[in-house]
C-alpha cells in the first residue's frame, strides 16, 4: 500500500518540477480552411488536409463490390468476420417468475477475407437461382452478424439494391417499407419468422424468403404455412445452390442504388433514404483518413444495428482497411451483461478490441459502472482515483507535464488498467455517433480508456459521411471538421437568430455538400426537393435542419435544431409538437410545452393546467390549499396531471420515450400579451425554454 502511494507521490511531483521549466502554450491547429463553394450564400469549410474532395479510398474502388472485391483480394489470408459459438444456454429465473436466458459463449470463430469473399459469390448466385429477378430488390431485416454482412455484399455482386430495415421495427412500417420497395426476397434471422406469418396477407410482392441459420433455428417451411406463395430458404441452402450453380457477376457503377435505408422515422411512417455505391465508398475513404493507422492489427467489435448508417458506414471502413470484425451483441458485450452466464466471458473481454463504435448511451453507462465501483470500494481507491483523473484531466486541457511518459505509465498502472478491462482493456480509438455525446461522458472515456473518441457528425442522407472528431483533437461538444469527402457550409436562418455574420463564430444552419449526399428519398420527390439542393456546378448539397457554429479551428459545434424534433441520448427522435397534441387530450391540460434535453433519455413538460378542472379534482379529492398557485405546487396534484397524460399518450399510441417522465404545473396562463404564444396561440418555444430555464433544469435533476 506504501509503494502504491509513494509511486503516486513521484508521478505528481516530478512531473510538476519539469513543468515549471518546460511548460509552453499549445499551437491552435486548423483542422478545417474556409473554401468558396456553389448554391446558396454561406461560409463553408473544408478539411484542411484535402484541398480536392476524397471519393473513393484507391483508384478503382468506386463501388461497394469493387471495394470489396479488391479488399478481399488484397488481404485474402487474413482473419475478416468472427463468430461466438454457443456452448450452452440456461434460465434463470428472476425473483418476479420472468425467466431470462443466459449464454455460455465460446472463442471467436474467423472467416478468412477469402472465405468471405467465395460465400458472398456463392449466395449472390444462389439468389439467381433461386428464381430471385436481379430487377427486384432485396431486404435484409436482421440484427447484426456476420450472415447480415455476406448476403449485403452478395447482392451487390449482382447489382441488387439493398432495403435496410430495423429489426425492432414496428409492424406497420416494416409493412410499408416492404411493399413500397416491392421487395420480392426477404433476408431475415429465425427469429422473424414467426412476426413474417402473421403479416403475410398484408405483404404484396414477396415472393422468397432466405433465413440465417442458427443451431436451434425452427423449420423455415414449417413457420410459414404451406398454403403460402412464399417459398422459404436457409441460408446455407442458397450458399450450397450456389456453389452448385456459379453465376457470371453483374455488376453496378458509381451511380447505381446500392442501399434504401429505411430510418426510424420521427413522424409518421419511416423515409427510405437511397444511397449510391458512390456515396457509401466516398464515407469510407474519408473516414479512413482519420483513423490514425488503421489496418490489419486492429481488431474492430461490431454489435450495433448494420440497418443504422453509422454501423454500416463502419464496417464498411473496417473492410477497405483489412480489419478483422468480430460480432456480438449489446446483451452479451461485457462480463455482466444481461445475457452473459455468470462466470462466462463478455464479447469485450474474449475479442480485446482495439477500435470500437459507440454510441452515447452505452458510454454513458460504461461511466456510471466504473464511478459506482469507485465509490463502492472507497477510502484509498477513491481518493487515489480522483487523483489520478484530476492529474489525466489537467494533461488533456493543457497542462504539458500531465501527458509525461512515466506519469501517464504509473497512473495507468496503479488506477486505469483495470477499468479499461471492462472494454477489453486494448480499445486505441473510439467511434462515437448517433446522438450527441455529453462533454462530461467524453472526457471521462477519453481519461479511463485512455482512448481519443472521434465524434462523428453525419446523417442517414449524407450517407454518415459530415464531419468527424480527429484523434488529436482534446476539446469536448465538437464534431470535428469536415470529412475530407465533403463541404459543409452555414447558411443564415434570420427567423432563428442564427447568421454567418455573428461574433465570435459564423452560425447558421448545416448544409453538407459532396461526394457522400444521398440520392434523395424512395419515391418521395416532394420530401427530396425540400432538403436536397443542386447548386450550378452540379453538386449535391443536404440541409440537415441543423444549427451549427465554425470555432476558429474550422471544427463544427452543432448548438440547435430548426425544427421541434430532438434526437434522445439513445438516439429515438421525438417530434416536440406531436407529443403535445396528443397530450392536449387530458381534460386537465390548457396549455402545455413538452422539452427534451438530448443528452437523456426521457422528455419533461411544462403544463397550464385547467383551473376549473383541477380545483374541482381538488376539492373533491379533500386536498387542502389557499389559491390556485398553491394546488399546483403539490405533489397529489402534479400526480394526478402526470397519471392523466400517460393515459392520453397511450390513447395516442406513444412511446415511453415520448411520454413526460416529469412535469411542472404552472398557475399562470400564456398568452399573446405575455410574449409565451403568438396571436394564434402557437407556443413560442425559445421564450417558454428562456423564461422556465430554471424549472426545466430543475426536472432534469
Amino acid at each position: 500500500m506504501y509503494g502504491i502511494i509513494g509511486a503516486a507521490i513521484v508521478a505528481i511531483v516530478i512531473p510538476i518540477l519539469l513543468s515549471m521549466v518546460l511548460r509552453g502554450k499549445r499551437k491552435l491547429k486548423q483542422r478545417g480552411v474556409p473554401v468558396q463553394v456553389g448554391g446558396e450564400a454561406g461560409y463553408a469549410m473544408r478539411n484542411a488536409r484535402s484541398i480536392k474532395l476524397v471519393e473513393v479510398p484507391w483508384e478503382g474502388a468506386t463501388t461497394m463490390a469493387a471495394l470489396f472485391e479488391q479488399s478481399c483480394k488484397k488481404h485474402s489470408q487474413e482473419k475478416f468476420l468472427g463468430m461466438r459459438k454457443v456452448i450452452s444456454k440456461d434460465f434463470v429465473t428472476a425473483s418476479d417468475g420472468r425467466k431470462f436466458e443466459k449464454l455460455h459463449l465460446g472463442e471467436y470463430q474467423w472467416e478468412t477475407y477469402q472465405q468471405v469473399f467465395d460465400r458472398a459469390c456463392n449466395f449472390a448466385s444462389g439468389l439467381l437461382k433461386l428464381g430471385h429477378d436481379v430487377d427486384t430488390r432485396a431486404a435484409i431485416f436482421s440484427e447484426t452478424r456476420a450472415e447480415w454482412f455476406i448476403a449485403f455484399q452478395g447482392c451487390f455482386r449482382q447489382n441488387i439494391t439493398v432495403v435496410t430495415i430495423y429489426a425492432s421495427l414496428g409492424e406497420e412500417a416494416l409493412i410499408h417499407s416492404l411493399n413500397e420497395t416491392q421487395v420480392s426476397t426477404l433476408i431475415c434471422d429465425s427469429k422473424q419468422l414467426k412476426k413474417l406469418a402473421a403479416l403475410r396477407s398484408s405483404l404484396t410482392t414477396i415472393r422468397h424468403i432466405v433465413y440465417f441459420d442458427d443451431e436451434d433455428s425452427p423449420d423455415g417451411s414449417s413457420v410459414i404455412q404451406e398454403n403460402s406463395n412464399w417459398k422459404v430458404s436457409s441460408f446455407a441452402e442458397v450458399e450450397k445452390l450456389g456453389m452448385n450453380n456459379p453465376a457470371p457477376p453483374n455488376l453496378p457503377i458509381k451511380k447505381d442504388i446500392a442501399v434504401i435505408m429505411y430510418t426510424s422515422g420521427s413522424t409518421g411512417l419511416p423515409k427510405g433514404v437511397m444511397m449510391t455505391h458512390g456515396n457509401t465508398v466516398a464515407t469510407a475513404a474519408a473516414v479512413m483518413t482519420v483513423i490514425p493507422q488503421i489496418g490489419n492489427k486492429d481488431v474492430y467489435l461490431a454489435y450495433l444495428p448494420l440497418a443504422h448508417v453509422f454501423e454500416l458506414a463502419a464496417e464498411t471502413v473496417m473492410l477497405t482497411a483489412g480489419v478483422p470484425i468480430g460480432y456480438g451483441s449489446p446483451l452479451t458485450l461485457t462480463d455482466t451483461s444481461n445475457k452473459i452466464k455468470k462466470g462466462t466471458k463478455g464479447d469485450v473481454s474474449v475479442l480485446k478490441p482495439t477500435l470500437m463504435a459507440a454510441v452515447p448511451a452505452i458510454l454513458d453507462r460504461v461511466r456510471e459502472g466504473v464511478l459506482k465501483k469507485v465509490d463502492e470500494k472507497g477510502g484509498i481507491v477513491k481518493k487515489l482515483f480522483n487523483i489520478a483523473y484530476s492529474r489525466r484531466l489537467a494533461a488533456i486541457e493543457g497542462s504539458w507535464f500531465g501527458a509525461w511518459g512515466l506519469e501517464t505509465l504509473l497512473w495507468d498502472n496503479i488506477v486505469f488498467k483495470k477499468i479499461r478491462s471492462v472494454l477489453g482493456g486494448e480499445i486505441r480509438f473510439m467511434l462515437c455517433g448517433g446522438a450527441p455525446l455529453s462533454g462530461d461522458t467524453q472526457r471521462f472515456i477519453n481519461i479511463c480508456m485512455g482512448a481519443p473518441i472521434g465524434q462523428g457528425y453525419g446523417l442517414t442522407e449524407t450517407c454518415a459521411g459530415a464531419a468527424f472528431s480527429e484523434a488529436d483533437d482534446t476539446s469536448v461538444g465538437r464534431v470535428g471538421p469536415p470529412l475530407p469527402c465533403c463541404y459543409i457550409k452555414l447558411v443564415s436562418w434570420e427567423e432563428g437568430g442564427y447568421t454567418i455574420s455573428d461574433k465570435p463564430m459564423p452560425r447558421g444552419e448545416v448544409v453538407v455538400g459532396g461526394a457522400s449526399i444521398t440520392a434523395g428519398y424512395f419515391n418521395n420527390d416532394a420530401k427530396t426537393g425540400e432538403v436536397y439542393k443542386v447548386d450550378e456546378k452540379g453538386m449535391r448539397w443536404f440541409y440537415t435542419g441543423d444549427i451549427g457554429r465554425f470555432h476558429p479551428d474550422g471544427c463544427l459545434e452543432i448548438i440547435d435544431r430548426k425544427k421541434d424534433i430532438v434526437k434522445l441520448q439513445h438516439g429515438e427522435y421525438i417530434s416536440l409538437g406531436k407529443v403535445e397534441a396528443a397530450l392536449m387530450s387530458s381534460n386537465f391540460v390548457e396549455n402545455i410545452m413538452v422539452y427534451a434535453d438530448p443528452f437523456h433519455n426521457f422528455c419533461v413538460a411544462l403544463v397550464v393546467p385547467s383551473r376549473q378542472v383541477l380545483e374541482k379534482w381538488g376539492n373533491e379529492s379533500g386536498i387542502k390549499y389557499n389559491d390556485f398557485s398553491e394546488l399546483c405546487e403539490k405533489a397529489e396534484a402534479k400526480n394526478e396531471v402526470q397519471q392523466s397524460l400517460i393515459k392520453a399518450a397511450k390513447a395516442a399510441k406513444l412511446d415511453k420515450f415520448e411520454t413526460p417522465a416529469k412535469i411542472e404545473l404552472l398557475p399562470e396562463p400564456w398568452t399573446p400579451e405575455s410574449g409565451l404564444v403568438t396571436a394564434a396561440l402557437k407556443l413560442k418555444r425559445e421564450q417558454l425554454k428562456a423564461k422556465f430555464k430554471d424549472v426545466l433544469e430543475k426536472l432534469y435533476k
